[in-house]
């Protein structure tokens, strides 16, 4: 990062700072200022390592003023923020918008609607991330309905289904209620024939590319003046499965003129060959599509509020028709923008995935470069880091872009202090140590708290040192926890301990491990496994224990045999 681009993160950074300390009357948090920063700025991704590390001197110097200075400085750099801080109503302070009408309604009742078809990529912790903290701030009602009617083209993964209910209570969220739409069949065709019978929807045989030249000239089909008692039996047929896939449709009746083609005499059943992957659906063959299918449950639970993509604008103006033919009201619609993530090379789709997982090219969808929640589960992100993300990001209409470096920001703030430190050499260059070096080293655990001690390390008769680390002939070096060395003749000799060279002369400090008695580590990164070697106590660390290998950053530990031990890096 240059002076130029530094000025200008410094510059944006305190614009964010004072603003969160402002709002909410303490100290800035880097965690929350990274969210919106990054996301307002995406010229500063590519410095994501760096950018942490610059927020968290200017929250500093933001923290020393008071709060009329804090004031003061906002209104010279952004007068506009200052302006809306003091339009805010008094009272909690949210980051998601209220939601529209909800005081219109005795309970605000929302669901998270997942295809099932394969575990989660990070894009679709957003939903129940936003609905979740939504349910908390009305005293709402969630329920998770898995949208799993299309047994071909979005075939269902059996392990979906509760490793989706995984992630969501990893998210920090529960359900009020959990529901298949495979399993709501009757009722999907019960509606259909109550339509049917209100002359609202008509069955049609018609091939797909002749029915769309008449729907995009404005011309009904043939089939559609067909009376109720005829498309009532056609129905009753497709439902007993004597038709094959496009042979026969439900459609239903809406303006065959309308501006929009696409809501011209949507298909609301079709029929489906492929046999369902659960035994309980596994005979039906007539299948709602998703617009009929989710606008009929909406309906019948009772959501007051749909949260769903800009995209899927045309889906709540179809569901219209079949609310208008019922009578029904519509809920209240949140439409908002995409989410990109930033930091992987992999594409975040849930088929592309696949085909990389079945391929070998990534091991398993927890693979920490698999931008999927599996994967950052087993790096040690905490749920809350990516919730509070997410809910940064807001219900915008423009798609928006997640910063990793944002939720990595958070997930520091929430590890650091229980996180023991370790040593980690990668690549390590032997060195011998001479001239009586202490026989242990005794770094801290944490150094911001003395009371938890010091790791013993035995230091034998050489060192690991990584090859950045390496001194040149003759100039010293600090291995940390143990003294001030000197590199010659081959070796390290030891000078004293005396901190005053680190402190006044600039000496610098290293960490090391023992070139005997160490722990070898694979450390699976975004980047491929690191082999290295680990201070000895590493061995004793729990599974799923998070540590700082210092100098090198954050892991979750993941296992350890006889041959050594995993770890899975989360974050510097």
């Amino acid at each position: 990062m240059d002076d130029s681009l530094r000025e200008q993160v410094e510059r944006e950074a305190e614009k964010h700072a004072l603003f969160n300390a402002i709002k909410h009357e303490s100290d800035a948090a880097v965690g929350a200022v990274m969210g919106p920063l990054m996301g307002e700025n995406p010229a500063f991704r590519e410095h994501g390592d760096e950018v942490p590390g610059v927020v968290g001197g200017v929250c500093g110097r933001v923290n020393q003023m008071s709060h009329d200075e804090k004031r003061e400085r906002l209104g010279e750099l952004a007068p506009e923020l200052l302006e809306e801080l003091d339009s805010e109503d008094e009272g909690e302070a949210h980051t998601l918008p209220d939601l529209h009408n909800a005081e219109e309604y005795d309970q605000v009742r929302m669901r998270c609607a997942p295809n099932p078809n394969g575990p989660w990529h990070v894009g679709h912790a957003r939903m129940p991330a936003v609905i979740g903290t939504y349910k908390e701030r009305y005293d709402g009602w969630f329920c998770v309905r898995f949208d799993d009617t299309d047994p071909e083209t979005k075939r269902p993964d059996m392990d979906a289904y509760d490793g989706i209910l995984e992630d969501i209570e990893y998210l920090g969220f529960e359900p009020d209620e959990v529901m298949k739409a495979s399993d709501r069949m009757d009722t999907y065709y019960e509606h259909a024939r109550e339509l049917i019978e209100m002359g609202g929807a008509y069955t049609c045989s018609c091939p797909q590319g002749e029915f769309s030249d008449l729907k995009n000239s404005g011309q009904s089909c043939p089939h559609r003046e067909k009376d109720a008692e005829t498309t009532m039996a056609e129905f009753e047929e497709m439902v007993a499965g004597e038709y094959t896939s496009g042979e026969m449709v439900l459609r239903v009746k809406t303006d065959i003129e309308h501006k929009n083609p696409a809501l011209r005499d949507w298909v609301a059943f079709r029929m489906i060959d492929t046999p369902h992957p659960r035994e309980e659906a596994a005979d039906y063959r007539c299948w709602p599509m998703l617009d009929f299918q989710s606008g009929i449950d909406d309906h019948l639970v009772g959501i007051t509020h749909i949260i769903r993509g800009i995209d899927l604008q045309d889906s709540a103006k179809r569901q219209r028709f079949v609310y208008d033919y019922f009578g029904w009201e519509y809920p209240e619609v949140v439409h908002w923008g995409h989410v990109q993530v930033d930091a992987y090379d992999v594409k975040m789709s849930t088929s592309t995935l696949k085909e990389l997982v079945d391929a070998g090219e990534l091991d398993g969808w927890d693979d920490p470069r698999a931008p999927t929640i599996k994967s950052l589960r087993r790096r040690g992100i905490r749920g809350e880091a990516i919730v509070e993300s997410m809910i940064e990001l807001g219900t915008s209409t423009s798609n928006v872009d997640l910063a990793m470096s944002s939720v990595y920001s958070k997930n520091r703030d929430l590890i650091d202090d229980g996180a023991d430190r370790q040593f980690l050499v990668r690549d390590g260059t032997e060195l011998g140590i001479i001239g009586g070096a202490p026989e242990v080293g005794e770094p801290p655990v944490h150094p911001d708290h003395e009371d938890r001690g010091v790791r013993e390390i035995p230091v034998g008769a050489a060192v690991l040192l990584e090859p950045k680390d390496l001194p040149e002939r003759e100039e010293r070096v600090w291995l940390k926890g143990l003294g001030c060395f000197r590199f010659t003749r081959d070796a390290l000799q030891y000078t004293g301990d005396d901190i005053s060279a680190v402190r006044e002369e600039g000496v610098d400090v290293v960490h090391w491990v023992p070139a005997d008695d160490n722990e070898p580590v694979e450390l699976w990164t975004m980047d491929g496994v690191v082999s290295g070697h680990a201070e000895p106590g590493f061995r004793d660390q729990p599974v799923d224990a998070m540590v700082q290998f210092e100098r090198v950053g954050f892991a979750r530990v993941d296992s350890h045999d006889e041959d050594g031990s995993v770890a899975y890096f989360a974050h510097e």
